[in-house]
């Protein structure tokens, strides 16, 4: 069905259930909301700027490669699926939703094509991001996704510091990580567990890697989903050490709530919202095109003022932001939404992370970014086609302000 026949079928419904007064605002509201969201004044910005490097925290953009067509995608979702696909399907639940989400100047790119990573590097670096950390699906031995890091191991022009998260959970067709609809299984095992590090030593050796302290920065997704946290983790130090490397600064996500941090041996953790956030509901205030959405829809701002505080926590914490999120593409009619993002809410949290980093001494000076490029949970700093460059520009005014 169309997107205009499910348009007049919800209209012809509102006429045989509203008053005149209430058929015409529903409408108006209906036909705004799903209007295309093209260039405006007062949000959209141009590509502007030379590259940008500050004396402020690190900031790394977590990076999704799931931009070009695989087996495994194939045989569950279709011949040719990407993200992309779920992406452009996506359709406004409510007055002033914000779907579908449209790329801008990097266009629906295609991962396989070299120069694609090369323009995002060089994206990043213009606006002052400090790096990718690659989220890395490696099951045993079968590598998934791999073909977008493993490409740009091999190209130097991919200019651009990066690291990994291992992401060691099941990979399951309702893009939650919980093992049931699984595409590709992950069991916690201690062999396996362990013989990652073998896999992750080629991607340490680049020059280009993030390091701490000399160290090499790996990230485990979930570290609680080890066989045994603390002794894979020590069995990768000490592996990297007979690599001639100076050991791991190894970061655990704070995916899951994950409340035994401290039990599993890493250097520290970083967050990884929504997940730990505490959205205030506001889903009653909306009004909704489909009646039997069922989502949760939360308010930005509020969710920046929540976050703007200090934590003290019996571990070293790494500050993350989004800025935007909205997993509509991924959850029809049940997706959770930040409304009312807008660059300037989020340069005021991405500052205040960045000011945490900086006050705490005994950090790694890391601030991290969820996401460089998942478009169909609405996280995403690539210029897309309402906002261009918005958020790249509060990116860099952030960076900068935190350099002075």
């Amino acid at each position: 069905m169309g997107l205009l026949t499910k348009i007049w079928n919800r209209v012809a419904r509102a006429r045989a259930t509203d008053s005149g007064e209430g058929q015409a605002r529903f409408l108006h509201d209906l036909l705004a909301s799903t209007a295309y969201h093209g260039p405006s004044d007062d949000e959209y910005v141009e590509k502007s700027g030379q590259p940008l490097t500050v004396n402020a925290p690190k900031l790394i953009a977590f990076y999704l490669p799931q931009f070009h067509p695989i087996a495994e995608n194939d045989s569950s979702w279709g011949e040719g699926f990407t993200e992309w696909t779920n992406t452009t399907k996506a359709l406004p639940q409510f007055a002033g939703h914000y779907q579908p989400r449209l790329p801008g100047a990097l266009g629906f790119y295609d991962l396989r094509l070299g120069d694609v990573q090369v323009k995002q590097a060089e994206l990043a670096k213009l606006y002052g991001i400090g790096g990718f950390c690659y989220h890395y699906y490696w099951f045993a031995g079968r590598r998934v996704l791999n073909q977008p890091v493993e490409q740009m191991l091999a190209n130097p022009k991919v200019d651009i510091p990066f690291c990994i998260n291992w992401a060691n959970e099941s990979w399951s067709r309702k893009w939650d990580g919980h093992d049931d609809d699984v595409i590709v299984p992950y069991s916690p095992d201690p062999e396996s567990d362990r013989r990652f590090i073998e896999d992750a030593i080629p991607f340490f050796r680049d020059p280009r890697y993030i390091r701490i302290d000399g160290k090499p920065l790996l990230m485990v997704y979930r570290a609680a989903r080890l066989s045994d946290a603390r002794a894979v983790i020590e069995h990768w130090r000490a592996r990297a050490r007979l690599e001639g490397l100076p050991g791991l600064y190894v970061v655990c996500v704070l995916s899951h709530l994950e409340s035994a941090v401290h039990e599993y041996g890493v250097d520290a953790a970083v967050e990884f919202p929504p997940h730990g956030l505490a959205p205030i509901n506001r889903t009653a205030n909306y009004l909704k095109h489909n009646p039997h959405y069922s989502g949760l829809i939360a308010n930005y701002a509020e969710t920046v003022a929540a976050e703007c505080v200090e934590k003290q926590d019996g571990f070293t914490r790494i500050r993350c932001v989004f800025p935007s999120w909205d997993n509509e593409a991924r959850a029809p009619g049940r997706s959770l939404c930040f409304t009312d993002s807008t660059p300037s809410q989020y340069k005021r949290w991405l500052s205040f992370a960045l000011t945490a980093a900086r006050r705490n001494s005994n950090g790694p000076g890391l601030v991290f970014v969820n996401a460089w490029n998942e478009w169909a949970e609405g996280a995403y700093l690539e210029p897309d086609r309402r906002f261009g460059f918005a958020y790249l520009h509060a990116t860099r005014e952030a960076l900068m302000d935190a350099a002075q």
